[in-house]
């Protein structure tokens, strides 16, 4: 896929609207006929280069025969026009629970982690599988749209709506997009070199979420002096009113539910720079595949935990202590963090302070210098690109001058949690069936 543009003609909160999608691709063999990944509702027409085309929908699967074959190397373009339900959701059984459109009280918020985006547009849905996107939002006048990206174009309409126009300025996994609408306000201020930040709040939440948002720039830097520069071009917080449990690390505009930032600093930080930490592992560098999640999550859940360490909260040695003991049942029940056992047990435990364990095991082994250098060179040999578990395991092998594969296979794929180093006093709890 080379660009994404998607039309949605908002009308009101909980109601149906006409939505297309037009996508520009390169055909990487000859195809007679392809796949789109598509749960929305009504289907009007879909056409290839304007031409109708063919259309069976097989579940969650639109496939698509064009009326001329296209060859291997051909551009091609292809529209699908179709009725969007904002209210359409699924649930998961783990960290997710509900997903896809979120109903707000004004609006809609975007939640298409890890395969909700088919909900909202026809994609190809692939955590590795990125494109750039243009937003196209027609909305009632008193309420505004946001999306990934620039605002390029807020233009009035003759019959008194709102055309809002957005550039991702990046290419943009399917599970990252965000799209939302309601009666925001837009907060706009700087973070470190100049970084445009803006914060997109429903209007009457912006005096009571002020305190913990003002501080993006602090974890801006924060983070910027352990990975390197920030990667994309602008970053905020699109605060949900909503009661979503988990925010979500949608590209360059993080969605945190109001609640978590309704309570306690320490709680609060914690999930503003899990978010942050995500742009730079499992945004700009994606995962090449599901099983790799524990490069994602695990990253930002040890950023989150060191970050807290030093402004009030748990030190990591207990937190990643306390992981520990329950390393094994976490294994036993979902997986070990690189091989979960099931796809309903992707967003476990096991994938959080789990997976961040293997990083402190690893800093632990390594030692803090070469620990450091191992994380600026895997967020910088990969920024803007999918790397997996294997890229992780050779970058780090590589930076440390040692060959690590035999240390991290056992904590990455093993049945049972390995010796902490340094901490031969650390005892994982029996498992329970």
């Amino acid at each position: 896929m080379s660009r994404y543009t998607l039309a949605f003609d908002w009308r009101a909160p909980r109601t149906r609207f006409d939505a297309s999608t037009t996508i520009s691709a390169s055909a990487t063999q000859a195809l007679s006929r392809f796949d789109l990944d598509f749960a929305g509702n009504t289907l009007h027409s879909v056409t290839v280069d304007d031409v109708p085309a063919r259309t069976v929908r097989d579940g969650d699967e639109l496939v698509v025969t064009p009326a001329k074959p296209i060859p291997q190397g051909g551009a091609f373009t292809v529209r699908v026009a179709y009725t969007a339900d904002p209210t359409q959701r699924r649930h998961r059984g783990d960290a997710i629970g509900d997903y896809g459109w979120v109903p707000t009280p004004d609006g809609t918020v975007l939640y298409p982690q890890p395969d909700g985006a088919k909900m909202i547009f026809p994609t190809n849905d692939h955590p590795s599988l990125r494109a750039p996107i243009t937003f196209l939002i027609t909305t009632p006048p008193g309420v505004s749209a946001v999306a990934n990206g620039r605002l390029v174009e807020r233009a009035p309409r003759p019959d008194g709506r709102v055309l809002w126009t957005y550039d991702s300025e990046q290419p943009v996994a399917a599970q990252l997009v965000q799209m939302a609408i309601g009666k925001f306000t837009f907060v706009e201020s700087t973070g470190p070199h100049g970084l445009p930040v803006r914060d997109v709040v429903p209007g009457d939440l912006v005096t009571e979420t002020k305190v913990y948002r003002s501080l993006t720039p602090e974890h801006l830097t924060w983070l910027e002096q352990r990975l390197g520069p920030y990667p994309f071009r602008r970053y905020g917080v699109l605060v949900g009113d909503t009661d979503l449990p988990v925010a979500l690390e949608t590209q360059s505009l993080s969605l945190v539910p109001k609640g978590n930032l309704q309570g306690g600093r320490v709680d609060a930080e914690r999930d503003l720079v899990h978010e942050l930490t995500h742009q730079w592992t499992g945004d700009s560098v994606a995962i090449r595949r599901w099983s790799d999640l524990w490069l994602s999550e695990g990253h930002a859940r040890f950023y989150e935990r060191l970050y807290s360490e030093a402004h009030g909260g748990d030190s990591i040695e207990s937190a990643m202590r306390a992981a520990y003991e329950q390393h094994d049942q976490w294994r036993h029940n979902d997986g070990a963090p690189a091989e979960p056992r099931t796809e309903a047990a992707l967003f476990k435990q096991v994938r959080y302070d789990g997976s961040a364990l293997v990083l402190y095991a690893l800093r632990e082994k390594v030692g803090e210098g070469a620990f450091e250098r191992i994380e600026r060179s895997w967020v910088t040999k990969y920024q803007g690109r999918a790397a997996g578990t294997q890229d992780f395991v050779a970058l780090a092998s590589e930076v440390a001058g040692e060959d690590l594969k035999p240390f991290l296979t056992p904590w990455l794929f093993g049945d049972r949690t390995p010796p902490m180093p340094g901490h031969p006093d650390w005892q994982a709890d029996p498992v329970q069936d």
